[in-house]
């Protein structure tokens, strides 16, 4: 099941779980299915990062022509996963939208290219999976700062208790990053 989110090209997808006394088994990823629902990705690189409670890996984008779109799911573990609009023009610039994703509830979310991307560990651990439809460039790396004043994101946590890169700790706020230009 996809669900549309208020930002244009944000999608959750749930997926159907089967079920019984054994275990379980879904689909994570069908294309035919993913462009049914209008997601013409192809993706070229699977990533997968394990975590501890606390670590914030964000605010992440990559500049075009390397600019990425991501499927995000977790499969141990739980996390607030945030998407903020960094498309250039778009009538939600500088918006935000996040989702609790976790391996109770199998929900993905799919952010496409134009959106810087992060995620902090609400449990314990954590092992966070993503397909990219591009392949990973230092030199157009690029992201903001995950405590913007501007953003104003709620992580559900204080920040005394948050972990970032030093790396993260020293991206630009927001306006003082590169805009996405598509």
């Amino acid at each position: 099941m996809f669900e549309k989110t208020p930002i244009e090209g944000l999608m959750v997808f749930t997926p159907k779980v089967f079920g019984d006394d054994r275990g379980y088994f879904y689909e994570a990823y069908n294309k035919t299915l993913f462009q049914e629902a209008g997601i013409m990705n192809d993706f070229v690189q699977d990533n997968q990062s394990k975590s501890s409670y606390g670590v914030l890996r964000g605010l992440h984008y990559q500049q075009a022509p390397h600019a990425q779109a991501k499927l995000v799911r977790v499969t141990e573990g739980k996390v607030l996963d945030i998407a903020v609009d960094i498309r250039e023009g778009s009538p939600t610039y500088g918006q935000h939208h996040s989702v609790v994703l976790s391996a109770e509830n199998n929900k993905q979310f799919m952010i496409p290219r134009g959106f810087a991307h992060g995620f902090l560990v609400l449990s314990e651990t954590c092992i966070f999976q993503y397909k990219c439809d591009n392949f990973y460039a230092q030199s157009h790396d690029a992201g903001i700062r995950y405590d913007d004043p501007n953003l104003n994101i709620d992580w559900g946590i204080d920040f005394k208790d948050i972990q970032v890169s030093e790396k993260d700790d020293n991206l630009p706020l927001f306006g003082q990053h590169k805009p996405m230009k598509l």
